[in-house]
């Protein structure tokens, strides 16, 4: 297997917070890693730390390698906006922007300078179609995103990500937020998705993990530090077999 991305002692603090403690994983190409463990353990500091969302909070500090294709993404040389054109990311809440459909889906190749209308008509189709969106809304492009339904916004919040081609998706507990109907259409889109890119997802939802990943890496906090990766494998093997008791409490509902 090829890695896509390497984490190397990535250690982070907020203040004298810290949030991640020497997490060295590497995430495979074209599979979809499950990223498990309790609330405030450094999952979405861990997932946000692979394409630099930290940067935006003042006081964040961090140590160690966060390697893309073999370069290191916090290395002086890099341009964060390609960067996070490279690795995109789809939130817990769906945020589409307040503009039409079409808008939303266009926003991000107008950003990076592309103006043609039909280009841009092709770009917007393409990852409606790859959202699994288009058949929805393909005769109401110009209507406001907003008026969608949750999981219809947070779908096109994927097609908004893809849009700008992208290389790997990171996904902060998408499916939170929606209903059962909506969630088992963004699972079955992840399985899809992951033939074409490289995905790492957030989630609380133990059932989820195990239908929609390959692999899973369990995190926790230990005294006063979070962040700490206790276990990263198969997720058949994390779920049936794992070599940790930290983890075989949590995943069976035993963790206190």
């Amino acid at each position: 297997m090829t890695n896509k991305i390497e984490t190397i002692n990535l250690s982070l603090w907020y203040g004298e917070h810290q949030a991640l403690t020497e997490v060295s994983i590497e995430i495979q190409k074209n599979m979809v890693t499950a990223l498990i463990g309790p609330s405030g353990c450094g999952k979405t500091t861990f997932i946000r730390a692979l394409n630099r969302m930290n940067d935006l909070i003042e006081g964040v500090r961090i140590s160690g390698e966060v390697l893309l294709d073999n370069e290191d993404i916090y290395a002086d040389s890099i341009d964060v906006v390609h960067l996070r054109k490279r690795v995109g990311m789809v939130f817990q809440q769906p945020n589409p922007f307040p503009m039409s459909i079409y808008d939303n889906a266009a926003y991000g190749p107008r950003i990076h300078g592309i103006k043609n209308r039909g280009k841009l008509d092709e770009i917007v189709e393409r990852s409606i179609r790859a959202a699994a969106l288009w058949g929805e809304v393909k005769d109401r492009l110009n209507k406001p995103a907003l008026a969608l339904s949750g999981g219809q916004q947070q779908r096109l919040c994927i097609a908004r990500a893809l849009a700008v081609e992208p290389e790997v998706i990171l996904m902060d507990e998408p499916c939170s937020a929606l209903d059962p109907i909506a969630t088992t259409k963004i699972e079955d889109l992840i399985q899809d998705l992951k033939k074409e890119y490289t995905i790492v997802i957030v989630t609380h939802n133990m059932q989820q993990a195990a239908r929609v990943s390959d692999m899973a890496a369990f995190f926790m906090m230990e005294e006063d530090r979070a962040g700490v990766l206790v276990e990263y494998g198969p997720t058949s093997q994390i779920f049936t077999n794992p070599e940790d008791k930290r983890t075989e409490d949590y995943v069976t509902g035993r963790f206190g």
